[in-house]
């Protein structure tokens, strides 16, 4: 037997327990493609070693309610680690959420060992974050918390939401499926009861949100089955040809313009999109960089940029007698 391999099994099976409120037998057989007889012998190394499993009759395995994490178990890496989870927490999810993931996680520094605690105390002053732009409306500080309670408990909510392309923030009753960041901003897909579909929404533009006792009205299927459907929208090829010294200050942005891929040729750079929207998005970001890129295809495009170039230059040559005019 591999004394290595079964060791790390039953200390993969440990931290399963820790991690889970309730562990089958069969499950843990299938991850590590190990016999019940073998999990079942794992599980008991675990207790003679002292650790407090409950087994509970065609549920499953877990661990005693308020048992401790023994300070060993966790590594200085791993300790170290702690501190970067925190301040991507309290910069980029909502107040309430950064501040009781602060809460869970000075519970968990109080039984770290004391040269841990004092090399994070000392990380903790050296590392920032620093969001380019906002994520969330300051004044909705707990909309993230909120949603993450209502899918949990499958409740729906009531949000003002102001959308891009509206003057004025409307109310709605939602159920949440899920919730992802996605281009630096974070969203949540749900089922709207007012336009009867799911739709896609922005957390920084809720400009207020309520948690309601009803439960959802009908199951729903995962975030990623929503999110797949979403991505299968009507799109157009676009090939364009870039120098490499403006191409390689283009890889920050070119994924929000369908960006797929790439390949030399000779001193340029051959670019591929699939673009939902090359009248406005794509065309007026390629005018950025215009004067050292081709447009291979479409032709539709070609002349789209031809255009707003054109309206560009017929502005210039206006300027001048339109500060003429107003001198006299």
């Amino acid at each position: 037997m591999d004394i290595t391999k079964r060791f790390n099994r039953v200390i993969a099976i440990y931290f399963q327990l820790q991690a889970k409120p309730i562990v089958k037998a069969q499950d843990l057989a299938e991850r590590f493609d190990v016999s019940l007889r073998t999990i079942y012998r794992d599980l008991k190394s675990l207790e003679l070693a002292g650790i407090p499993i409950v087994s509970e009759p065609t549920v499953g395995y877990s661990l005693v309610d308020g048992y401790k994490i023994p300070p060993t178990l966790f590594s200085k890496e791993e300790a170290l680690s702690f501190v970067a989870a925190e301040k991507l927490v309290q910069k980029y999810f909502d107040k309430d959420l950064g501040s009781y993931f602060s809460s869970a996680l000075n519970k968990m520094k109080s039984i770290l060992r004391s040269s841990d605690k004092e090399n994070i105390m000392i990380l903790e002053s050296e590392v920032y974050m620093k969001p380019t732009i906002p994520v969330f409306n300051q004044k909705v500080p707990s909309a993230l918390a909120i949603l993450f309670e209502s899918i949990a408990a499958q409740k729906v909510i009531k949000i003002t939401y102001h959308s891009s392309n509206s003057a004025f923030a409307e109310t709605r009753i939602v159920e949440p499926v899920g919730v992802f960041h996605e281009s630096n901003f974070w969203y949540f897909m749900a089922f709207c009861h007012l336009r009867k579909d799911y739709r896609q929404f922005r957390l920084d533009r809720i400009e207020n949100i309520e948690k309601l006792e009803d439960k959802y009205s009908k199951k729903h299927k995962n975030l990623a089955y929503y999110l797949n459907r979403k991505e299968k929208k009507v799109t157009t090829t676009i090939r364009i040809k870039v120098s490499k010294e403006v191409a390689r200050h283009l890889i920050w942005e070119r994924n929000f313009f369908g960006f797929v891929s790439e390949q030399e040729s000779g001193d340029d750079i051959l670019m591929h999109f699939e673009s939902s929207n090359i009248d406005h998005d794509f065309s007026r970001w390629f005018l950025m960089f215009a004067d050292t890129a081709e447009i291979l295809e479409p032709q539709e495009l070609k002349t789209k940029v031809k255009s707003m170039a054109q309206a560009i230059m017929n502005q210039m040559d206006a300027q001048p007698k339109q500060e003429s005019s107003l001198s006299n």
